[in-house]
């Protein structure tokens, strides 16, 4: 027997729970792994109140790293032995668990098992916002929200690589140095300015080609109105709350907008493609224009204060889990 962090019903975290549970063996095409670091994601909070919704009991978690115990018939992808990695199917909060061996990413020797767990589920979602959802280029202005927060820190320091001057908005000061320090040309201080008057005034008028906002509720109208004309609105994650429903006239009327909701999950759905997105993250690693903050590690047990310190904005850079 082994142990995981499961849901038996929604809500708060308290109502995450310590179970004995049972790994079981592989069937054909799974590996069973045992973690030895699990990645804190803001997904995992949606799972536990059943904003995305699961099948109860649960066990919550979309990343994490560890070694490969066994493999299932026809599984050529890993072996027993291999270093490994993975962002995407839930259930990472558990000692050992069975996961389909084909979204297991190998780990190269020179990354380590806690910052590929802090950086695979954030790093991967930055390479794909920065390099197909739309690909920055020099010279650009982008708006970058939470730009202090897992996601945003990785994404700051990339897009700042790429040569774009990067617009980043944080709750508190002490976010503010520490999005500065990632890259951030220009940090907005959300609790005491609005961002929507200094993107204004620090691109003269212009707006931004893009805005990346995790944050939802709270912001999302006035990211539209940071945007330039034919300008992309890229909203991927629900911090504050959902998003309400948007007339698409209102796209129209600021300016001809576009307006996306993409998920990690559709971009990395083809192996290959699964593949080349962690080899760009992981070569931005080595090179050190990305550099991966693990602000704290709490007790895969202790998984409940994880939860509430993320969800009251407590927490900056990454969060990981040990089994």
């Amino acid at each position: 027997m082994t142990h995981a962090i499961r849901i038996h019903q929604t809500g708060g975290p308290e109502v995450l729970s310590w179970d004995e549970v049972e790994a079981g063996s592989p069937a054909p095409g799974q590996a069973r792994i045992r973690h030895t670091a699990i990645g804190l994601n803001f997904i995992d909070t949606y799972h536990r109140t059943g904003l995305y919704p699961l099948p109860l009991p649960a066990v919550l978690g979309s990343e994490g790293a560890g070694v490969v115990l066994e493999v299932g018939a026809g599984v050529t992808e890993v072996k027993a032995g291999d270093r490994i990695a993975y962002a995407g199917p839930v259930g990472a909060y558990a000692e050992e668990r069975l996961v389909a061996a084909d979204r297991l990413v190998p780990l190269p020797d020179d990354v380590d098992d806690r910052v590929a767990a802090a950086a695979l589920l954030k790093g991967m979602t930055a390479q794909y916002l920065l390099r197909r959802t739309h690909r920055v280029e020099p010279g650009e202005s982008i708006l970058l929200h939470s730009a202090a927060g897992g996601v945003g820190l990785i994404a700051a320091q990339w897009a700042r690589s790429l040569g774009a001057t990067v617009i980043g908005t944080v709750s508190t000061d002490a976010k503010a140095v520490l999005a500065r320090e990632a890259g951030c040309d220009h940090v907005v201080v959300t609790s005491r300015e609005s961002f929507v008057d200094r993107v204004r005034e620090i691109t003269g008028g212009a707006g931004v080609r893009v805005v990346y906002d995790a944050v939802g509720k709270e912001t999302f109208d006035g990211s539209l109105d940071c945007l330039a004309p034919l300008g992309l609105m890229v909203s991927f994650g629900n911090a504050s709350g959902p998003v309400p429903p948007v007339p698409p006239l209102v796209l129209s009327q600021k300016g001809s907008l576009f307006l996306t909701r993409p998920t990690l999950m559709h971009y990395t759905a083809r192996r290959e493609d699964l593949l080349a997105v962690a080899a760009d993250l992981f070569s931005v690693l080595r090179a050190g224009l990305v550099k991966v903050r693990i602000d704290a590690t709490y007790p895969l047990r202790d998984a409940a204060a994880a939860h509430a310190a993320l969800e009251a904005r407590r927490t900056t850079g990454s969060t990981v889990l040990v089994p």
